[in-house]
């Protein structure tokens, strides 16, 4: 009879103290893979002068339950406010980021129930 293993604790796990469980970072291919998806996609969220506000978080976790993989604009002119709005958002939302390129963000989080198909940017 076969046993289950134990999982893989090397390197490449990580632990995440939102939600307590452990989880596997994207992989260079996923990322490249999902770059590419991105590229053509439109910007879904535009975070302002307001921050991250509690009306922006809903719709972000709106938006990475239905497509999630989310282009989001930062219209923040300075950079490392701009890198601080990012890195709470990633950690208030669960989600990894993907890409950064100026004011524009690549976030992907996967979702807890299947997405719809025409609404996802994944599958």
């Amino acid at each position: 009879m076969l046993t289950p293993k134990a999982p893989f604790m090397g390197d490449s796990t990580r632990f995440s103290h939102i939600s307590g469980s452990l989880y596997m970072p994207l992989s260079t291919d996923r990322k490249k893979q999902f770059r590419s998806i991105a590229h053509a996609l439109n910007p879904i969220v535009t975070i302002a002068g307001n921050g991250l506000n509690d009306g922006v978080r809903a719709e972000l976790e709106r938006a990475l339950d239905d497509h999630e993989l989310i282009k989001i604009k930062i219209a923040i002119a300075d950079r490392e406010i701009r890198k601080e709005v990012i890195t709470e958002m990633c950690t208030s939302c669960r989600a990894e980021m993907v890409q950064q390129i100026g004011k524009v963000a690549v976030i992907y989080r996967e979702s807890k129930q299947q997405p719809a198909p025409r609404n996802s940017n994944v599958r």
